[in-house]
């Protein structure tokens, strides 16, 4: 039985400087899919050849209790961190941060140097993490596009690659707390496929870029899609003339309350007090920028 679709709706701009932000989640009918409680798109810009590059990134900012994950479909992502963590990634890459019991980040998106493609492309997620984990000291992790897992989907219909959790014989190295997984998924013209879900589990789609038909029903680029919580399967289906990408993502439902305020996702109104106090008195310390 194919699974039944609970609700689609499109982000709102949320515009940072030069690029061109959707908030896709959370939206007027869903706070989190599973663990995870934001996603932005970072929608495909090309930077302009007469602006300089960023250097320090949107402006440093703080972060405690949840993960954030940046994926970067094309371009070169660069993180500081008051810890002292700095890496880049390129096209394809992954920075992950679980901000614990404070941190301080920038990053910066820019053409990727590499390959000289001017385009940037990407994506932010929050993953909300246990009560027991914000308790815990900020750790931080890159890695690089050639150390995601890979899989080429059968019959030559596509590949499928492994950000966060498990798929077949596929295992990410990002730390999970949870039942939950994000998969980018690339379909190829004309082409189908299907996956099985779990009772229980949440799973939602984003279409960053192109048309898709989802269990029998026609979808937008754009379009956010969430889906039932009952055993099903659910089949994509490619009629656009091109290759699609797909993110698929969600898992357990998060068990604890939710309180969310700026930049911190806690569990109770007096932990929100706190990780502001701790911010403004230092305790995060600051961001060290490396030429």
């Amino acid at each position: 039985m194919k699974k039944q679709i609970s609700f689609s709706t499109q982000g709102h701009r949320a515009d940072i400087g030069e690029m061109v932000i959707y908030r896709i989640l959370p939206n007027r009918y869903a706070e989190a899919v599973g663990p995870f409680v934001f996603l932005d798109h970072l929608a495909p810009i090309k930077h302009s050849t007469d602006k300089p590059k960023m250097k320090e990134g949107t402006s440093a900012h703080p972060h405690r209790g949840i993960a954030t994950l940046t994926y970067v479909l094309s371009g070169e992502g660069e993180h500081f961190d008051s810890r002292g963590n700095h890496a880049k990634v390129y096209s394809g890459g992954v920075q992950w941060m679980k901000a614990g019991n404070g941190i301080i980040h920038d990053e910066t998106m820019n053409p990727d140097s590499q390959t000289g493609n001017p385009e940037m492309h990407g994506f932010q997620f929050w993953i909300n993490l246990p009560s027991n984990i914000k308790k815990e000291d900020p750790e931080y992790l890159s890695i690089n596009a050639n150390e995601v897992p890979q899989m080429q989907l059968g019959e030559d219909n596509g590949w499928l690659k492994v950000i966060v959790g498990r798929y077949e014989e596929l295992a990410s190295k990002i730390p999970d707390y949870s039942k939950q997984y994000l998969y980018h998924i690339q379909l190829k013209e004309g082409k189908q496929f299907s996956m099985s879900t779990e009772k229980e589990l949440e799973y939602a789609i984003f279409l960053p870029a192109h048309d898709l038909t989802i269990n029998d029903t026609k979808f937008v680029a754009g379009d956010f899609i969430e889906f039932d919580r009952e055993e099903g399967t659910i089949e994509l289906t490619n009629t656009h003339e091109g290759d699609v990408d797909i993110i698929l993502f969600g898992g357990e439902k998060y068990a604890e309350p939710i309180l969310a305020q700026g930049p911190f996702v806690m569990n109770t109104m007096s932990e929100i007090s706190e990780a502001y106090n701790d911010f403004h008195s230092g305790k995060y310390d600051k961001v060290v920028y490396v030429k």
